[in-house]
This record gives structure tokens, sequence and C-alpha cells, in this order.
């Protein structure tokens, strides 16, 4: 059986309904006034562009400045942001500081650029607040059941303290939607579908549906999960042309596909498919890496799942991610010294929401240098979402977003993971 080939419903008519119930579920809307703030910034995620959000005012001065793009470190610095927009940069002195702004001293700590999560799914307010306090000020969602990203994605635009800005991928294109199906009427009729979503037309299906509703990217997968003991995450649920039908959809309407994996034939599938992104990938084997090289396909590794499953109460979760974790290091080491595109993401769900610093900690573990490792969750992050001229710099013309840590990042990186101060578009959080 296979879903009638019909157009999808058209946003203008549905999408406000569907955004509604999105912002309740994500119990947003008694916390879309809460973050006050004045002026404006211009959207630096994925999705409607023209969007403008809410920004502040903010001088940072008397700190440490570290530009992960060149290296630089800056003493004495000050950081000038209005309207949540970066404005200059610089030593002290030479920079012109306006009087009517606030001041943050950050006397005897470094400035770093807010941090990029690429992978974490967050589906409440409360998750999102966590995710900014943690010094995560832009991310990229792996997926919500009923579209709660969109609607945290709209309310990082509004009250920006209050959500980190967001690239959405909607809901999972997956064989078994599950309780996904309600997500949306116009998924409703894949429900009487025997072998689940599997057939072009039933891909398709999803793909159009989570694009009517503003996504900004797709998210699939090739390999069944690592979190579900009853599941073997080397299990192939999708083909290479299966995963070329969700690739080409999203391609027609200028988006790109993550795709969660772990087997080496599963990521060379999904590589050679198209994919923009490689999530997990634990078994990505040599050839496929030198593919994505090529290509320039990202690789997510979201080592801080996987060494969260060692960490499991099951034994069967804690052997797999003991298992798993040094493969992955491996693999992210061997990805790196070939040049393969790195970004850090920390894969967090169930409303525990983890710190990326935790997952750049873990990549300077896996081998790479210091710097190297704040790129994936700064420069090489935001390359990846798409915002490379907005997002993971401190410099003029870039989102007012920063963090500020008790010491060295170069020296140590575990501090990323303690942020003392986090300011997201101008406003001191």
């Amino acid at each position: 059986m296979c879903v009638a080939a019909t157009p999808p419903p058209p946003a203008r008519l549905t999408r406000r309904g569907i955004l509604a119930g999105a912002a309740a579920l994500a119990g947003t809307v008694a916390a879309a006034g809460t973050a006050g703030a004045t002026a404006h910034e211009g959207a630096a995620d994925g999705g409607d562009r023209t969007a403008r959000v809410r920004g502040g005012h903010l001088v940072i001065r008397n700190g440490t400045l570290l530009d992960p793009a060149t290296g630089e470190v800056t003493e004495d610095a000050v950081v000038v942001i209005r309207d949540g927009t970066v404005r200059a940069a610089g030593r002290q002195g030479s920079v012109t500081v306006p009087q009517d702004a606030g001041v943050l001293d950050a006397h005897g700590r470094w400035i770093l650029p807010g941090l990029v999560d690429a992978h974490t799914h967050l589906s409440t307010a409360a998750e999102a607040r966590d995710a900014v306090l943690k010094g995560t000020t832009s991310a990229r969602s792996g997926s919500t059941s009923f579209y709660q990203d969109i609607a945290v994605r709209e309310l990082a635009r509004h009250s920006p303290a209050l959500a980190p800005r967001l690239t959405a991928a909607g809901v999972f294109v997956t064989p078994d939607l599950g309780e996904t199906v309600l997500a949306d009427p116009d998924l409703t009729p894949l429900a009487r579908l025997g072998e689940g979503v599997r057939s072009a037309e039933a891909l398709r299906r999803v793909v159009e549906v989570n694009l009517a509703r503003g996504a900004d990217v797709i998210k699939t997968r090739v390999n069944e999960r690592a979190g579900l003991p009853d599941q073997d995450p080397l299990a192939q649920v999708y083909s290479h042309e299966q995963l070329a039908e969700i690739v080409a959809a999203a391609r027609r309407r200028g988006k790109g596909v993550l795709c969660h994996s772990y087997s080496e034939q599963g990521c060379h599938d999904a590589v050679t498919a198209g994919i923009r992104s490689l999530e997990h990938g634990a078994f990505v084997g040599e050839r496929t890496l030198h593919v994505m090289r090529r290509r320039g396909t990202y690789f997510t590794p979201t080592l801080t799942a996987i060494a969260g499953l060692a960490e499991s109460a099951n034994p069967v979760l804690a052997e797999r991610g003991r298992a798993y974790l040094p493969v992955l290091q491996r693999a992210v080491l061997a990805a790196h010294e070939l040049g393969v595109p790195l970004a850090a993401g920390t894969d967090s769900s169930g409303g525990t929401v983890r710190p990326v610093g935790r997952e750049v900690e873990l990549m300077r573990a896996a081998g790479l240098p210091a710097l190297d490792a704040i790129r994936t969750a700064t420069t090489g992050a935001a390359r990846l979402l798409g915002a490379a001229r907005t997002v993971g710099r401190l410099a003029r013309g870039f989102a007012g977003d920063a963090i500020l840590v008790d010491g060295d990042p170069l020296a140590d990186v575990s501090v990323l993971q303690r942020p003392v101060t986090v300011v997201r578009a101008g406003i001191a959080v």
C-alpha cells in the first residue's frame, strides 16, 4: 500500500494552527513575554530570514577575547553589541564605547562566542532556556515528535534570552512514525501503511509535510537506535535508494538532510545518497570518510550521547556505550586528519540538556587540538547551520551571543562546560 500522490498542504492555510499547537506543547505561551529587550537582530538560522528578533545593547570589557576563526587572542578586550549585533570588537582603546549601553565587566575571564549545538532535541520552553544557560546560543534540532522545535525557533526570535536561535527539523522521517502521525492531519493517512513509511510516495509525503510546516532541515535515519536496548544499531532500515528519495524531496525545496547512522554500510549509503551531515556514525569507515571529504559532508558524532550510554543503568546500553565510544573517538580523529568537517552535537533529549562544552571536551579527548575542538562548536557548526556569517565569532556584523568562562579554554577546554555568564543577542542571561 502506498500514499496517494496528492500535493502537500499549503503552509499558508495551516501553518498558523500547527504552530499554535506546537507552542502549547512547548509551553511557550507563558514564557514568551518574560525576556525584556528592545531593538532587533536578523535571524541567523535556516528558516525565514526576513524574521526579526529582539536584541539588546551591551558592552563586554576587560576580558580576554578568543576568535575561533583565526585563533587570535586579544587581552583587555572590548565587545560592543547594539541591537543584538556585534558592532565592534578589539583591544581597549581601539574601540569606541557607546555611553548608553550596559556594561558587563569580564575582568579575569575569557570571552568566546556563544556555542552551537548541531544536534539536540528541544521540546519545551524549559529545555530551551536550560540550553541557553549552559552556553548554547544557536542550535540545530534533531527532530521533535509534534513540531515543538518550530515553536521553539519562533520563541527564540521573539524572546532570545529564552531559547537558542534554532534550525528546526520538524518530525523524523522514519519507518515507524508511531504517535507522530498525530502531529499533523496530513500525516494521518500514513498510519494505514502496513509496511510503514518506506515507499517513495510515503517518504516524499513526510518530507513535504515537514517543509510545508516550516522545517528548515530534514532528519532521517539509516540504522536503528543505539539508545534502545531491544534495537540493533547496526541494522539498516532504509536503503540507498530510499535515502536518495528523501534527499531529492528535500533538495527540491533547497533543504539539506541530517541522517542518524551507525554501521559503515549505512553511513556509506547515506553519504552517497547526498545527505548534508552524518549523525553519530560510530562505525563510519575510511572509504566513507574520503567520500565525505570530497562532498563536504559534515560529521556530527554526538560523543556526549555515546559516552552517556556507558553510564546507563541498563547493562545492554552500558556495554554498548563502552564498546562504541573508543571506536567513535578513532573515527572522529580520522575524520579530522582527513579534513572532514566536524560539528559538535550533544543529542540532548528527554528533558536532559547536556552542555555542548562537554562535546568539545570529548572532541579534545579524541585527539583534536584545543582550538579545532572549540571550532566544532563555533565556526564549524555555524557553517553547517548555514550561519557562517552571523554565528561562531564575535566580530562586526555577527550575532551578539557570547559566553564568559573562568580560565583559558585553549589550555583546558572543560571550562566551556561551566560558563559564568551567557549573553544572548546582547542580553546578559
